[in-house]
């Protein structure tokens, strides 16, 4: 069977009674009635309609293809709209060798009329650069202290930058100014490591490394109170009883201001109601993905649903509306990605990089790659992962960040070739040469993620 989605009719002559070989059913010769009867092909299962009748004096069977039951239009649609990205444009600039550990883009401009790109480098700098031409428009540093994360405002083209000399630093990227313009100071042993401002640009929640006992999660209030013209904030207060290890992310939901979710070296991820009076009341609850976690999400419709990965490439998901009912709230576990992927073509899967939710199309994918700089598109059931497509030709090293953008449907993408891409479906292809492979000494900045996938071959010799 070729595509799942089209219309089939076929023909088939018989002169007796036609014993089912699609599925376990019979019919009588000359039944005219359509009926129904499921079959697998390659693991994919449909539904048909047949029925008998004559044609020029000959007994014939009629075969029409309905409707699939496990791939739909829309993964054809998706796996179609990835196919079709292309490499519009390759950033310019500088030959200095880092990571791109981190990309977003402002929100206050339609993407199709150019909006900035921010992007976290591994020297300690955020690059800003104008998304179409992929031009550096200016940077921002985080001295004396090396930057964590990277986000736009919601409303406005403010960059948030959380930082290890205990501070979440604010800037205006349409200004040139080398300082910043807010500073959100937190408790003077904070070493801030991932953070997060809520979809109302209220509240800004920032992550941190444990000293000696505490693991903070530490809270400011973002808004700008014209009467007072102080560029340094201090918090309103912290949450220290629900972590026992460096918060290595933080996550606003994307509609509700008062929810947010956190994940730990600890292998806990925790989901907060911060309207709450306390700590112990505000969470919501705890899920355990077993191994320290490196991205947490929110996905599924009014985003109920959270998932996270984890350094040694585990992959969770879980359902908050079953909180309340007798129903697990764990949707699907996989305790090493790499070991259960059957990729299109015999590729590696390497690592994985993040993930997004699908408002269109109410699905969430999750994105991967190998070393050598090809990018995996997987989509997520509750029955696992499979593969839909593979974007080659761009990195020529590890990916380490990806920005998709719904209204364009274009997408950003960084790694260790120090290159920013941008991508758009049905563009003209443009020819480029990979940039080499632009590995940074063993001792920059210690926070790079490393994907080892030493203890997966091991395993896979036994």
């Amino acid at each position: 069977m070729s595509r799942l989605s089209v219309w089939l009719t076929a023909i088939v002559k018989v002169e007796t009674i036609f014993c089912g070989a699609l599925g376990a059913f019979t019919f009588r010769r000359r039944q005219r009635d359509w009926k129904k009867t499921v079959m697998k092909e390659n693991q994919r299962t449909a539904v048909f309609g047949f029925k008998m009748g004559k044609r020029g004096g000959v007994n014939v069977f009629q075969c029409r293809y309905l409707l699939p039951l496990d791939a739909t239009p829309v993964m054809e649609k998706i796996e179609e709209q990835f196919a079709n990205l292309n490499i519009v444009k390759r950033s310019s600039g500088t030959e200095e060798p880092t990571y791109l550990l981190g990309i977003d883009t402002s929100k206050t401009v339609p993407a199709e009329k150019g909006s900035l790109v921010a992007v976290l480098c591994s020297n300690g700098l955020i690059r800003i650069y104008d998304k179409e031409r992929l031009n550096i428009v200016r940077e921002f540093s985080g001295h004396p202290g090396h930057l964590n994360g990277v986000k736009f405002a919601n409303s406005c083209d403010i960059v948030y930058s959380s930082c290890t000399d205990s501070t979440v630093k604010c800037w205006d990227a349409r200004l040139a100014s080398e300082k910043p313009v807010q500073l959100f100071k937190g408790y003077p042993s904070n070493i801030f490591i991932s953070f997060d401002i809520s979809c109302n640009d209220h509240v800004i929640c920032a992550g941190t490394e444990k000293v000696d006992d505490d693991a903070l999660l530490v809270f400011w209030d973002a808004r700008i109170n014209s009467q007072d013209l102080s560029t340094t904030k201090d918090p309103l207060g912290a949450y220290s009883e629900t972590h026992s290890d460096d918060i290595t992310q933080v996550c606003f939901h994307p509609s509700n201001p008062n929810m947010v979710v956190s994940g730990s070296t600890d292998g806990l991820v925790n989901v907060f109601d911060i309207s709450a009076d306390n700590e112990e009341d505000a969470l919501v609850t705890t899920c355990n993905s077993v191994s320290s976690v490196s991205y947490i999400g929110w996905s599924g419709k009014d985003y109920k649903q959270i998932y996270c990965m984890t350094h040694d490439e585990g992959f969770c998901w879980w359902d908050l509306n079953h909180l309340d009912t007798d129903e697990p709230i764990t949707r699907l576990n996989i305790q090493d990605v790499r070991e259960v992927m059957n990729l299109k073509g015999g590729v590696l899967l390497d690592y994985l990089i993040g993930g997004l939710y699908h408002e269109k199309m109410d699905k969430l994918f999750i994105v991967g790659g190998t070393n050598t700089g090809i990018i995996h598109l997987m989509s997520c059931t509750t029955s696992g992962l499979s593969h839909v497509t593979s974007l080659q030709g761009g990195h020529a090293a590890t990916v380490r960040s990806f920005f998709w953008n719904m209204q364009d449907d274009s997408l950003l993408t960084g790694g260790e070739d120090a290159q920013l891409l941008l991508w758009k479906p049905g563009a003209i292809e443009k020819k480029f040469t990979k940039k080499d492979n632009m590995k940074i000494a063993s001792s920059v900045y210690q926070r790079v993620r490393t994907h080892s996938n030493d203890s997966y071959k091991r395993r896979k010799k036994q």
